[in-house]
Formats: structure tokens, C-alpha cells, sequence
């Protein structure tokens, strides 16, 4: 059996002006997408900032947006900006969706929310203050296909969750130099694709109640590969693991008292998934998902909430956010990591 569904439900609405801050990859991925958006759903790209104004103004010509900034202060001074996408590393999450919130422009701001739970907790309430809309760039989260197996999951469809198995690992090797080795910058497996594995789990369980972990951390004191093992009182149990050593399968499983989901390599944006039940035919779930721009559907929830008058997403909030970032704080006090930014006050 395959079930399809459909992915563009009211989006025919007015024109969400986006702001660019930062000008790395990601950056330009999400700025890719919103320009491949159809011209219904109304994404307009109109500026662009970065910490020099040749470097905007080099994003800028690649991708036809009118305005560059070469600081952050004049992109969130730009009223004609609907809502702004940050994208710099984790250790700028806190500081650039701060000034852009005190300044009234609403944010997009990415994975990992913030280098740790006290960051996160009090950009929460920079955008509760000035009454902004406020996002974790879970782009997981707004996925067609697994926001359908959420919903297989809570009505039942595979019975009480049992076990949850996630993993993102890449091959690397990584130039010292490189911001994933940097503890100032959040670096290690964990924060830039750990971030994934805890984030499913907590998406089908919600926060566990018991976090164990083990980790090889490098020279620079930032983890390597990492292993997870989360539990809750329920009696479910999530095995999670994150690597810049090994190219591991990157796949996704949910197992219940009925059932499995299982989803392929590639987990975290999905074009299908299939659902296996003890005396049925395995049900294999798919969708029209774009893979080549799969960020266009978290952008497409921001913008729904944005014309809706939503200060936060309902498939993306904010406690959700803040739940997984005291789990990753958690797994970094077994393993060991600790970055500069802990030691503030």
C-alpha cells in the first residue's frame, strides 16, 4: 500500500519579505530554496547582511537581492524586512536573533538554537518582550513526511513507543582549523548533527527523563563521535548517535508494542517512509517532497504563521526547543564538552 498527501495547503497569500544574516553555506541553501518557492507562495528575498559589506555584497549578486549590509545592526534596522533567517554559526545564534528581535523584525534562527539551554532561555525572552515571532530552524520538523509520522505515532498506529534509533555521522576529516573543531564556536559532532537524532526522538517521546552518553573528544576538548542512550519513566528508550569520523547509515527507526516506522538514509528530510504491522503488508507513506530544496517547507511555516499573527510555530515551539537544548546541555556534562560561553553568567 501507498499513501500519498498533500504538501501546499493555503499558501496563496501575501508577500513575506526575508532578510539573510550570514553568508556561509546554509545561507545560501536557504536562500536557494526560497527562490525556487513558487511565485504563489510569496517568499521575497530583499537583503542580505554579513560582517563585511564585500561579503554581502558578493551573496547579494550571486542571488538578486537588492540590498547588502556589512552589519548585522543595519539588517535588523531594515523595516521593509518581514522577517529575518540567521544562519551564522551556533556561538552568533544568540547575539544576532537578539539584536534583530530588540530591533522588531521576526526571526528564523538555526540549529542549534543557541550554543546551551541558559542562551536559549533568555533569547525566548527577548522575543516574548518586543512580541516577536521566533523559530528553531528544525526544518525536520516542518517536513511533509514526518509531520505525517508524528501523527501515525500519537493516534496509535504502532502502539506504545518502545525504542527509538537515530544517527547522523559524517566521514570527515575536518582541517584544524575548521569551526567544528573550535569549542568557541560550538564545534563537535553534537551540535551540528547530534542536534538530529535528539530532536526525533524528542519530537516522538518528548524530553527524557534519563540522559546517558559516551564520546571520543579531540584535542581541542570538542566531541568527535558520541554515543546516546535517553530514557523516560514510560518505559521507552531512544539509542543515539553523531559523528564527524564515520559516514554512518544517517537512518531513523521508531519501534512500538504494534509496529515499526522505519525511514532511510537521509532521515532527517524524507521523501517516504514504511510502516511495518505484525499480519499486514508493509505501508510504505511518501509525498511530492522537493529533496533538492527540502528547506522550503520551514520556510513555508514560518510564513504561514507570519500571516497568521503567530508568535510561534505550533510544529516548531519554542519549549520544544528549549527541551532539547537542556538534553544536549545534559549529554555535554557526561561527555565532557564544555565551551566558552558555559562560563558566563
Amino acid at each position: 500500500m501507498v499513501e500519498t498527501f498533500s504538501l501546499w495547503a493555503g499558501m496563496h497569500k501575501e508577500t513575506v519579505r526575508w532578510g539573510v544574516l550570514a553568508t556561509g553555506g546554509i545561507a545560501s541553501s536557504f536562500t536557494t530554496d526560497l527562490l525556487a518557492m513558487r511565485e504563489s507562495d510569496g517568499a521575497e528575498v530583499v537583503a542580505v547582511a554579513s560582517r563585511t559589506t564585500a561579503g554581502a555584497k558578493a551573496f547579494a549578486e550571486r542571488f538578486g537581492i537588492p540590498r547588502a549590509y556589512g552589519s548585522w545592526a543595519e539588517l535588523a534596522a531594515d523595516e521593509d524586512v518581514d522577517v529575518v533567517y540567521v544562519a551564522g554559526p551556533h556561538s552568533s545564534h544568540r547575539a544576532a536573533a537578539a539584536l534583530c528581535l530588540e530591533a522588531g523584525r521576526n526571526v528564523l534562527c538555526e540549529k542549534a538554537f543557541t550554543l546551551n539551554s541558559r542562551q536559549a532561555r533568555e533569547l525566548v525572552a527577548v522575543a516574548r518582550r518586543h512580541d516577536r515571532f521566533l523559530m528553531e530552524a528544525m526544518w525536520m520538523y516542518c517536513n511533509p513526511v514526518v509531520r505525517r509520522l508524528a501523527e501515525l505515532v500519537r493516534d496509535g498506529a504502532i502502539g506504545e513507543v518502545r525504542t527509538v534509533h537515530a544517527d547522523f555521522g559524517l566521514a570527515g576529516p575536518f582541517v584544524p582549523e575548521h569551526r567544528l573543531l573550535d569549542p568557541a564556536l560550538g564545534g563537535g559532532a553534537l551540535l551540528d548533527l547530534g542536534v538530529y537524532p535528539v530532536s526525533f526522538a524528542h519530537l516522538l517521546l518528548g524530553e527524557p527523563d534519563r540522559v546517558q552518553a559516551d564520546a571520543l573528544l579531540s584535542p581541542e576538548g570538542v566531541d568527535l563521535n558520541t554515543g546516546m542512550l535517553l530514557g523516560w519513566d514510560a518505559g521507552a528508550t531512544a539509542l543515539l548517535s553523531c559523528s564527524l569520523t564515520a559516514d554512518t547509515p544517517m537512518t531513523a527507526a521508531v519501534t512500538g508494542t504494534k509496529g515499526r516506522i522505519e525511514l532511510g538514509r537521509g532521515f532527517f528530510h524524507p521523501d517516504r517512509f514504511v510502516l511495518h504491522r505484525e499480519g499486514a503488508e508493509p505501508e510504505e507513506f511518501t509525498a511530492g517532497v522537493d529533496s533538492r530544496h527540502s528547506l522550503q517547507y520551514e520556510a513555508a511555516e514560518v510564513m504561514r504563521c507570519l500571516r497568521a499573527g503567530e508568535k510561534e510555530s505550533p510544529l516548531v515551539p519554542l519549549e520544544g526547543s528549549l527541551a532539547v537544548m537542556r538534553t544536549l546541555d545534559a549529554v555535554r556534562d557526561r561527555i565532557g564538552v564544555r565551551y566558552p560561553a558555559d562560563e558566563e553568567e
